[in-house]
């Protein structure tokens, strides 16, 4: 043991010296493997960032819920959309009757979606999202509001003009967004609506479904009196128990709608019954493919630096030709004299690592001001690209190791 720390100290020491010694020409050739890991590391880090964050994204937007509508998910030129426009919109009565039929689901709720001006005195805001919920929405989805109050069942029921308002547009539109509860704004067709609650504010998101920051939300009933139900986008948003599977959940939805509206065995769905699971799918074909660009550009930025450690590293033998001979001549082992060239190789490897890991961390900091969400090195990456280094340094360094500790000891004593 206390030889192989010998050995591990000396090699370490060597290492650093020759990084001192000759800085320009060690740096240039570790090149190859800082950028390797660099390229690694960025990459491993950056997935692993923006899969945790689209998978909370996922998880704020709806877990566990399931959603009825009229299009399927996909896209593209291949997507038959003239298919599923022939398709009835779903209604507010159609999620009254999935209630009453599946009464085991916990929540259901329903939701209108269109984008129209936003007036406040003499300032308009185009384009702002107008969602019409239902009772359960909050349920399904969960809303925090900052200040004042979501809607009660009297207001559904009463079809009154309420708001609830974004934060973002809250901030634009009265210059404080606290200030925003109790103002009087006009939505779509001049209608004038009291705004009685504020949506905390979210900020900045990769998926950003909801956008809650530039949207309002009103009750559907009030919603219906400034567009009719089919031209809204509806949906009706399912949750099923904690127990029962998205799968299992799809099915009684299916079988609901099915006879709801009717449809005999041999007539295909006239609506949809989505959930999430295709983000996932995307997700992981989206990583895969960053994945499989980032090690190749790694692998051969290795393969380049691998070749510039072992030039090091042969430089090194000849260098210390003279040493080795008296290493060997007073009983250094040949196995002593490759382990300790091997070390110095991985060494070596571990500085460029580590160079690189820094340029990492420089670049995390940039990236998370920049994106969505903020970027992190895992501790197993961090962990991975250090077994990488060693691993190239032991493969660069073989031959010269071998060259060194086959040397004979009268020969090399001589060289000098």
């Amino acid at each position: 043991m206390f030889r192989f720390l010998n050995t591990f100290w000396t090699s370490l020491k060597m290492a650093l010296q020759e990084f001192r010694s000759n800085k320009l020409r060690t740096f240039l050739s570790l090149l190859g493997i800082t950028f390797g890991i660099f390229c690694i590391i960025s990459v491993l880090a950056t997935i692993s960032s923006m899969e945790l964050a689209i998978k909370n994204d996922l998880n704020n937007i709806a877990a566990h819920t399931v959603f009825v509508g009229k299009w399927e998910n996909g896209g593209g030129p291949d997507y038959p959309w003239w298919k599923y426009i022939k398709r009835p919109e779903v209604k507010y009565a159609e999620m009254k009757l999935i209630q009453l039929k599946s009464p085991e689901l916990t929540d259901v709720a329903y939701l209108m979606n269109i984008q129209a001006n936003l007036e406040y005195e003499n300032d308009i805001m185009s384009n702002v999202n107008y969602y019409g919920v239902s009772e359960k929405f909050p349920e399904v989805q969960p809303i925090k509001i900052e200040s004042g109050r979501f809607f009660r069942n009297e207001d559904f029921i009463n079809a009154s003009n309420f708001v609830v308002i974004g934060y973002t547009i809250a901030e634009e539109m009265f210059g404080s967004a606290e200030r925003s509860v109790g103002k009087v704004v006009r939505l779509k067709n001049g209608k004038e609506a009291i705004i009685i609650g504020l949506i905390n504010k979210e900020g900045q998101s990769i998926l950003n479904a909801w956008d809650y920051d530039h949207s309002i939300l009103v009750p559907f009933s009030f919603m219906k009196q400034m567009v009719r139900e089919e031209y809204s986008n509806p949906t009706i948003m399912v949750k099923g128990k904690d127990n029962m599977s998205i799968d299992a959940l799809k099915d009684e939805l299916r079988a609901s709608m099915r006879s709801i509206r009717k449809l005999s065995p041999t007539v295909d769905d006239n609506f949809s019954v989505t959930d999430l699971g295709f983000a996932n799918k995307a997700l992981e074909s989206l990583t895969t493919g960053l994945n499989i660009g980032g090690w190749a550009i790694a692998g051969l930025s290795l393969i380049v630096g691998m070749f510039g450690v072992a030039n090091i590293m042969f430089v090194t033998v000849r260098e210390r030709t003279s040493q080795i001979g008296l290493k060997k001549a007073i009983g250094a082992k040949r196995s002593t004299i490759l382990y300790e060239f091997l070390m110095e190789s991985a060494f070596l490897c571990i500085i460029g690592g580590l160079i690189g890991l820094i340029a990492v961390f420089i670049l995390t900091f940039i990236l998370s001001s920049m994106i969505a969400f903020r970027v992190f090195i895992p501790l197993d990456i961090i962990a991975l690209s250090i077994g990488i280094c060693i691993v190239v340094g032991v493969i660069a360094g073989i031959v010269p190791a071998i060259t060194a500790a086959r040397m004979d000891p009268v020969v090399a004593i001589r060289s000098n």
